[in-house]
């Protein structure tokens, strides 16, 4: 063993220098790096034209508006949390699927305001339904509700029509996975390691269009 580095190690530091070294993928010029296309300002990075959200646009959504959105689709209909999340999805588009980690906690938040309610459901999932509370607040804030159903509608027709739509939805499932296995639990290093090479391939099979 040599500066503190037995064979692992060195084998593992190795395995990172070359994906985030200069010419890994991860790197200043590979297909993820910051001059990569799929970097921060590549095509199908967050600032390019293929990526998602874009350099200086504004937040999804603003302080309060979450909460008003699934008021909203709950007193719609009932609904549990991933109903939530892919109609959210679709109403943007795919343009935005908001994560369990944010779902689930403003639905407590919204349970303790006493704004829905739980239903009786066979599944162990939880069914909400609006308290008549709910439905007045609903009432209270007419006008925010219906801006803010216009806005994200738009977003939705405006994706839905883009010539790419399919990349978008493409590149969301992927983000959407590799969320899913973060909020799943803590990966391992060999999960890691897993979900880095069928990225390296993918990004290797689109270099060789």
């Amino acid at each position: 063993m040599r500066h503190g580095c037995n064979g692992p190690d060195m084998r593992w530091a190795w395995k990172m220098a070359n994906k985030f070294g200069p010419g890994g993928p991860f790197g200043a010029s590979g297909p993820f790096g910051p001059e990569g296309p799929f970097g921060p300002d590549g095509p199908f990075g967050s600032g390019g034209p293929f990526g998602g959200r874009r350099h200086g646009r504004r937040r999804m959504f603003d302080r309060g508006e979450m909460q008003l959105l699934l008021l909203k689709l709950i007193a719609d209909q009932p609904r549990h949390g991933y109903d939530l999340i892919k109609a959210i999805e679709e109403l943007t588009g795919g343009e935005y699927a908001p994560s369990p980690g944010v779902i689930y906690p403003t639905l407590q938040l919204m349970l303790d305001e006493g704004v829905i309610a739980e239903l009786p459901d066979e599944s162990s999932r939880k069914v909400f339904t609006a308290t008549d509370q709910g439905r007045e607040e609903l009432a209270k804030e007419e006008q925010a509700v219906a801006e803010l159903m216009e806005r994200l509608t738009a977003m939705g027709e405006e994706r839905r029509s883009s010539p790419n739509r399919q990349i978008h939805r493409a590149m969301e499932n992927l983000r959407n996975a590799l969320r899913f296995q973060r909020h799943a639990g803590e990966a391992v290093d060999e999960m890691v390691e897993q979900i880095i090479d069928i990225i390296d391939e993918a990004a290797r099979k689109i270099e060789r269009l």
